[in-house]
């Protein structure tokens, strides 16, 4: 099922690339310019360039949620070897789409600006093409995970409503009163089999058998069904204490590129360094981070704590909101002396240059690539280890709409902060002039909520308790798979 939306999804996205290049290649579908002046672009045009970015959204709306999860569903749980190697593949697959992020960043870039559009769209669109080609010809020996429910999501409702039904009625004292199958159930049609947990209680209630009723066992949620619900109830919460961090994130690209530009970004006598560029810093960090995480830093955490990961999912996000914070802590200090600098050379005008090099932004983007070593990519896998069995390409979902709504949580705060900061002549602290705003005030707000969101996260971490499966193996007998993550609620 996944293999075909993505390759619907690929599709999509190589059909867009295609469009997009013929936008900016095919003389009719670009506006005519003239000594420089172009002319304004046709209703023609103007549709059909958004037709292609359209198509491309769509096809990454496809590949996004599902290429992760695909790729992980390669390794096999019940073979010791691939287990143990399905612990590096969020990593090293995070460091593939860096590397290729930051040959964009830089290599495309520079051919869009000093040689052609054409171009600089086209190869990503050859790029494409080779890689569907590529997913087709491996499709035979690609691993497909078979549905064994026909609507995932439908079960997570029905626990709901049924919990909704049953809430007057007392559960019972003991878990195993309440309905679900017997072992041989889940050994014939292969699920698995999830057991029970204290946290959100509630739900336990669409699992209450009632003596006297009509109804058919089969027609009540089992512990399974209830444990899938509670699942994705716990990671809504740990996903609603991820949304602060993707607005810092956020920063890389808004407000610390504003303060780049009034900046010096001279990088020796003649080359002007473009305070954009300074993003791919980022980029940089994470794949010098990434190899020196998985290759040196997990084995020596491995020895000390006897867990595969090295340290959980949770404690891995934990560390890296802390690099956050100290990365928007730096942020403010470096704004602090800016600000300074401006009062001392008494700069006023926004396009005056602050007599300060550019490089004093370095250490926030380096610490920033170095939390996403942390808290990107263990928030991928933490999304997709938790997910119900069934619905592991909503867990990579759940990555993404937070890196989404982390976006539109930012522009909301800009926003109100500067309309509330700027109200009645008041200087707003995010205002046109950066050289006369107080963006050392916004990044001090910022420091307070993440440091305020990581107690919350903190305290929704203690209270998280991971999954954990009875699989069968091939013996067919049972064993509890008690995953070293999953346990028990974590210490962060």
């Amino acid at each position: 099922m996944i293999n075909f939306s993505m390759t619907n999804a690929f599709v999509s996205c190589q059909q867009g690339m295609l469009l997009l290049t013929m936008a900016v290649s095919v003389k009719f579908l670009k506006p005519t310019c003239a000594n420089g002046v172009c002319n304004k672009a046709t209703p023609f045009q103007i549709a059909f360039f958004y037709t292609s970015l359209y198509l491309i959204a769509v096809g990454a709306g496809g590949t996004k949620p599902n290429i992760s999860t695909f790729g992980a569903d390669q390794f096999d749980d019940f073979n010791p070897h691939e287990k143990k190697l399905k612990v590096s593949f969020f990593n090293w697959w995070m460091f593939s789409s860096f590397t290729g992020a930051l040959f964009a960043t830089l290599g495309l870039v520079y051919i869009q600006e000093n040689l052609s559009w054409g171009l600089g769209y086209g190869i990503p669109t050859v790029g494409l093409m080779l890689s569907l080609v590529i997913f087709y010809i491996g499709t035979p020996i690609y691993r497909h995970k078979a549905r064994r429910t026909g609507h995932p999501t439908s079960d997570i409702y029905r626990v709901f409503a049924g919990a909704f039904t049953n809430r007057n009625l007392i559960l019972p004292s003991r878990p195993s009163e309440l309905h679900e199958f017997d072992q041989q159930y889940y050994i014939t049609t292969g699920k698995r089999r999830i057991h029970h947990s204290a946290v959100f209680r509630f739900l336990d209630k669409a699992a209450i058998m009632q003596e006297g009723k009509d109804s058919k066992p089969r027609a009540l949620c089992t512990v399974t069904e209830v444990e899938e619900a509670k699942l994705v109830l716990g990671m809504t919460m740990i996903w609603l204490v991820t949304l602060i961090p993707s607005t810092i994130w956020a920063q890389i690209n808004t407000l610390f590129v504003k303060q780049g530009i009034t900046l010096d970004r001279h990088f020796g006598s003649n080359f002007q360094l473009p305070a954009a560029s300074l993003g791919s810093f980022v980029t940089l960090s994470m794949l010098v981070f990434v190899p020196m995480y998985d290759r040196y830093f997990v084995p020596l955490m491995r020895k000390k704590t006897g867990n595969p990961r090295g340290i959980t999912l949770l404690q891995r996000l934990g560390i890296g909101f802390v690099i956050q914070i100290l990365a928007i802590a730096i942020a403010s200090a470096v704004e602090v002396k800016r600000i300074h600098v401006i009062r001392v050379h008494q700069i006023q005008r926004p396009d005056e240059i602050v007599p300060m090099s550019i490089f004093y932004l370095l250490p926030q983007y380096v610490l920033l690539g170095i939390a996403d070593v942390f808290n990107a990519i263990g928030m991928l896998e933490f999304f997709y280890d938790q997910s119900p069995e069934e619905m592991q390409s909503l867990g990579t979902t759940f990555f993404t709409s937070g890196v989404g709504v982390g976006n539109f949580l930012n522009s909301f705060l800009v926003t109100m902060v500067d309309k509330t900061t700027g109200r009645n002549g008041g200087k707003s602290w995010i205002g046109k002039n950066v050289n006369d705003s107080h963006l050392d005030y916004y990044y001090g707000f910022l420091l307070i909520l993440s440091a305020l969101n990581l107690v919350a996260f903190i305290g929704a971490s203690k209270k998280y308790i991971y999954k954990r499966e009875a699989v069968d193996i091939e013996e067919k007998c049972v064993q509890m798979e008690c995953k070293p993550l999953d346990v028990s609620p974590i210490q962060v």
